[in-house]
């Protein structure tokens, strides 16, 4: 029967032998997983995956010894037999190539048996070692995501796919293919396999073949009684006997392969750690890099974090010690700062300790909340920010952090305004590669400073059992905590002379990312006002909505299903309705993927009834039920959290809640935005920009025709319909005109003729057309493209108006797709970076007024291209004039930058 993989043992309590298919998980990781690399380029989603694999088996599978086998390069024996043995095969991915030989590598280091045998394949060799066990009676277990290796099972030989967590027996082979293990080889005769190139009758599929092997017995028993196979399957047949004997040559699997181990010299060698630690280190494989360091090996890897390897850490528990500190802080002009708190909400947490350093290697905490029983005695919160305001709020003495928005903001709950926030690491990393890594401070300090830091975990513990900060011992919170101000100085002085050689980039920082921080810590802290009660209406809408929408789905569908799981929606589109298969999975099942449904739903009335149903359940789970247990209690209003260092192009994101995927072309998306209200005597006023990233084409490429129409004040979208429609502007129609939109609109992502047909309901060859005459009428964006393409090959990124780059590690990728997609990245990226750069300018030039100024009004939001303010009713004309003013001279372009502005009582209202 088909089990569950996670039966470690045998029926006699002695752990299986376990077999792993290398190549079948070497293949399924590398598409299955997504485009992973390491800050350098070199790819890695095989590696983790196959690696991945095996150490789960060896979790699932304690104590049984594990071989790893894998196809050799070059012929087999089978390419002898059939010289266009596996020819429909592309030749293997180049990034695919680069990843077996670090595989077999850590393979080995792991110290497990690897065997690569030339002329048969990994089937074979499996095969042969899965034979040897059934004569010996030793419990097998072959881990393959490969239908071939059925044929292997025997009472002491089953499969099990990790990827899938299902096992199979002699009962779960013939539940699954229709037949027991010695018939799959006449099955696969009979189907056929398109991977492999085997031949086999034509039209016949897995349900055909099990059912004339279930009423004849053999494939041999077929072959004699094939002149009673009736109909136009049976003619197929009997035409194509004369191919069955080498089918069925190519798909037995060969089980007297020579080999120099025998099942009993599969035993597990000495674990290489030094090998395991380098490759790991290498790769950025930082949690397992981490399960590599024993808990004794910690004060050795901390103190590698200076090069002396000495580093000294300070728990400061009285007044006379704190002054000594912050004298010395004081001379050293600038000092790495930390805060330690109960919570990483910025609205709840409470400050529990302080830490510093200015010198590599030294660094104090100061703790001043840790309450546990026990606890030691800590200096007066209150007295050590008395103290320390002077310091923290002089803008002459330059301030250090890691994501030092969240200690500004913590500190500004307790009173103190911090000034000098000069330096961020996280943003310095981000500045110099956004693709390059994360940039949290434990991956950056393994990256740069070669250094595995004391993790939150190591003191914190894990799970729901996990200390908040406060209640983790003093001891060991100060060395954490000191040890978090020491290496943000270090990363600092690791990175900054990085910029400092980079002059575009070292202005990205200083005069975009860095006086943005406080300007978010402020809208982030006022932020902004929701109705509870009509999201909670809405909420009650949209599930009677789904109720209906769920009959429906059933309805349609002719049955009740889970509509929650993509496998019996699978079962439901592609068995029972046989809609056609789009997509597949890289399992190899029908994908029900959103793009898939998306597709279907145009010719197909259930998927589009699924994608609604979808749609709704999502707003309602994310915002509608959401928004209002968001809401702080003390402040009244939800707090969104802006993050500077995720998008890779520069544009802010938004979390808990994210503001930036509200959908806005819906009703329900728009009355999400109306429960985002003004309070008494405000109005909400929404600035957005106009068509940003077309004038920042038109900018980038300089296109005459671009250039013409802009500076004229034309529609874009209608003089672009009369240019590629050839008709006066006047005369486009509404059809013409959202043509030209999609047009202008898809060819900034990338969009290929097969897209834009899609999208505008017509054949290819004329989507084709339209893109062709587009770019006959603005021939600059053409060369603009082209010579993009050529710059990111040749120098590997593309840079924004302001000098921000965007690092393209896949641009000269072997694969097509992958070369492919970082060329669109290529071409959009300068567009959307561009843009993203200018709100930001947008916004400090804003704030700075609003700062100067005497207006009542406060910027609370930043979505895309927009910015949103509360504002007082009578300074509702002066804001949106300042507004309009500060927005549009954010860039000088060859074009105008335009601002649209809306005031309402509502978000809704004002867009």
């Amino acid at each position: 029967m088909t089990q569950s993989a996670d039966k470690a043992t045998t029926p006699d309590g002695m752990p299986p032998l376990l077999l792993v298919d290398g190549s079948s998980y070497l293949y399924r990781a590398y598409f299955a997983l997504p485009n992973l690399t390491t800050s350098t380029g070199f790819p890695t989603g095989a590696i983790r995956g196959v690696i991945g694999m095996l150490r789960k088996l060896s979790r699932d599978f304690v104590g049984s010894p594990i071989a790893v086998v894998f196809d050799a390069p070059g012929k087999t024996f089978r390419d002898d037999i059939y010289p266009e043995y596996k020819a429909n095969r592309e030749s293997m991915p180049d990034p695919l190539r680069q990843q077996i030989a670090p595989i077999h590598e850590i393979i080995r280091a792991m110290g497990l048996p690897l065997l690569v045998v030339p002329g048969v394949e990994a089937d074979d060799v499996i095969g042969t070692l899965a034979a040897d066990a059934t004569r010996e009676k030793r419990d097998t277990v072959i881990s393959t995501g490969d239908k071939d290796m059925a044929q292997l099972v025997t009472e002491h030989v089953s499969l099990v796919d990790t990827m899938k967590d299902v096992r199979l027996d002699r009962v779960g082979v013939t539940e699954k293919y229709g037949v027991p293990p010695e018939l799959i080889v006449d099955l696969l005769a009979l189907m056929g396999d398109t991977s492999d190139n085997i031949p086999g009758i034509p039209k016949v599929g897995a349900k055909t073949a099990a059912k004339w092997l279930q009423e004849h017995g053999t494939l041999d028993a077929l072959i004699a009684n094939a002149v009673k196979v009736s109909g136009k399957i049976g003619e197929s047949l009997r035409d194509n006997l004369h191919i069955l004997p080498l089918s069925r040559a190519l798909a037995t699997i060969k089980c007297d392969v020579e080999l120099e181990m025998g099942i009993h010299d599969l035993i597990q060698g000495a674990v290489d750690l030094d090998t395991l630690r380098g490759r790991f280190t290498e790769l950025e494989f930082r949690s397992w890099l981490d399960e590599l360091i024993a808990p004794a090996e910690l004060a050795h890897v901390a103190a590698a974090t200076t090069a002396s390897s000495a580093r000294h850490y300070e728990c400061i528990t009285t007044l006379d010690t704190l002054d000594e500190w912050l004298d010395r802080l004081r001379q050293a002009q600038v000092f790495a700062f930390d805060t330690e708190t109960t919570s990483l909400d910025y609205m709840q947490a409470e400050l529990v300790g302080l830490s510093f350093a200015m010198k590599a290697g030294h660094a104090a905490y100061v703790p001043v909340g840790h309450d546990y029983i026990g606890a030691p005695t800590q200096l007066d919160r209150e007295q050590v920010l008395a103290r320390m305001r002077p310091l923290l709020e002089d803008p002459r003495l330059l301030k250090i952090g890691q994501n030092i928005k969240y200690d500004l903001s913590v500190l500004a709950r307790h009173g103190v305004n911090m000034q000098g926030v000069a330096f961020d690491t996280m943003l310095e990393s981000y500045v110099l590669d956004s693709v390059g890594s994360r940039h949290n401070m434990d991956d950056l300090a393994l990256k740069y400073l070669g250094v595995r830091t004391i993790h939150f975990e190591d003191v914190a513990g894990k799970g729901a059992k996990q200390l908040t900060f406060n209640q983790v011992p003093v001891e060991q919170a100060a060395e954490y905590a000191a040890e978090d101000a020491d290496v943000t100085l270090q990363l600092h002085e690791r990175l900054k002379p990085d910029l400092d050689k980079i002059p575009s980039l070292l202005s990205v920082f200083s005069d975009i990312e860095m006086p943005l921080v406080p300007v978010l810590s402020s809208i982030e802290r006022h932020g902004a006002m929701v109705d509870a009660t009509l999201l909670n209406e809405q909420s009650r809408e949209i599930d009677e909505r789904l109720k209906i929408l769920r009959a429906d789905v059933m309805s349609l569908a002719g049955v009740e299903f889970n509509l929650d799981s993509p496998k019996q929606l699978q079962e439901v589109l592609y068995e029972r309705l046989q809609l056609p298969v789009l997509r597949k999975t890289p399992g190899g099942q029908p994908s029900t993927a959103e793009p898939v449904l998306a597709e279907l739903a145009h010719d197909y009335e259930l998927p589009k009834v699924i994608m609604e149903y979808r749609g709704l359940a999502k707003l309602k789970s994310t915002y509608t039920d959401k928004l209002p247990q968001q809401i702080n209690a003390r402040s009244g209003r939800i707090h969104t959290s802006y993050h500077q260092a995720v998008a890779s192009t520069g544009r802010l994101s938004s979390a808990d809640p994210n503001l930036q995927n509200i959908p806005i072309r819906t009703a329900e998306g728009r009355r999400i935005r109306q429960a985002f209200i003004a309070p008494p005597g405000c109005k909400i006023l929404a600035a957005d920009y106009s068509q940003i990233e077309l004038r920042i084409m038109a900018h980038l490429s300089g296109d005459e025709s671009l250039l013409t129409a802009f500076s004229q004040g034309l529609d874009i979208h209608r003089a672009t319909a009369g240019e590629v429609f050839d008709v006066e502007p006047y005369a486009v129609s509404d059809d013409q005109r959202r043509s030209a939109k999609a047009i202008n609109f898809g060819l900034i992502y990338g969009m290929s003729a097969f897209g834009l047909a899609r999208q505008l309901g017509i054949s290819r060859a004329l989507a084709a057309d339209y893109i062709e005459r587009y770019f006959q009428r603005y021939p600059g964006v053409r060369a603009y493209m082209d010579a993009t393409r050529r710059l990111a090959h040749d120098q590997g990124y593309v840079e924004t108006v302001f000098g921000r780059r965007l690092y393209l590690p896949e641009i000269n990728a072997g694969n097509l797709q992958r070369r492919q997609a970082a060329e669109r990245t290529a071409i959009n990226a300068p567009m959307q970076g561009t843009a993203a750069d200018v709100i930001k300018r947008a916004m400090l030039r804003v704030h700075q007024q609003l700062q100067q100024g005497s207006l009542k009004a406060a910027m609370i939001m930043q979505v895309h291209d927009e910015l949103v303010f509360e504002v007082a009713e009578a300074d509702v004309v002066p804001l949106r004039a300042m507004v309009v003013q500060e927005m549009e001279a954010a860039a000088t372009l060859r074009v105008a930058l335009v601002v649209d502005c809306g005031v309402g009582n509502n978000w809704d209202e004002a867009h």
